[in-house]
């Protein structure tokens, strides 16, 4: 993140975040909460979990809550990647020419003012979106602008938050999920918060 992403953060979360990105780069993996608690002089866990969970909110860092060591920091993934040619889906092609350029999903995905969400749940396995995968979504500023069949995070009050697909038929929004185990979530418009919708999917293997 550059200085001025950094300025949406307190205090708090700057320091927190700065310690975690130096841990991360010492150590290659992600501190647990006692040594982050430590780390900030704390000995509740609950300051740290917030902090984490705002982090994660403003697209610093992917945090699955609950599962020991699942912290990343976002700007290790949008890094730039080399392009490395072409591969078949079909017959075979010839391998890798030479490295000549870059694909910079850094420069491209910050413009668009992105954030990530952990996928906790298979709901939308049939879409290749599974339980641990990390979403990069945009943020909605026109919800009226939405198509149908976008896949959206949204926030219903009083439910929570959940990855779906959109429609809107006549005055109903209808949240429908890629697996046929569960069933559409049918709402009236004002009782939906849009949040994003989807970029992309990250998966670690």
């Amino acid at each position: 993140m550059n200085s001025s992403d950094s300025n949406n953060l307190s205090d708090a979360q700057k320091e927190l975040y700065e310690w975690i990105k130096n841990y991360m780069k010492d150590f290659h993996h992600s501190p647990s909460i006692r040594q982050m608690m430590q780390a900030m002089g704390l000995k509740s866990p609950a300051p740290i979990q917030s902090r984490l969970k705002h982090l994660q909110q403003k697209g610093f860092i992917s945090w699955q809550e609950g599962k020991a060591r699942t912290l990343q920091i976002i700007d290790d993934v949008l890094g730039g990647v080399p392009i490395m040619g072409s591969v078949a889906a079909g017959g075979l092609i010839e391998t890798f020419s030479d490295v000549n350029e870059e694909l910079d999903i850094s420069e491209v995905l910050k413009k668009k003012d992105i954030f990530a969400l952990t996928v906790n749940g298979d709901s939308m396995i049939d879409a290749c979106i599974a339980h641990g995968d990390m979403v990069l979504m945009e943020p909605i500023k026109d919800s009226y602008s939405l198509r149908n069949g976008t896949i959206i995070s949204a926030m219903v009050p009083g439910l929570g938050t959940t990855l779906k697909y959109f429609f809107k038929r006549e005055n109903k929004i209808f949240l429908e999920a890629a697996n046929s185990a569960y069933e559409p979530i049918e709402l009236n418009l004002e009782e939906v918060v849009f949040q994003g919708k989807l970029l992309a999917v990250w998966r670690k293997i």
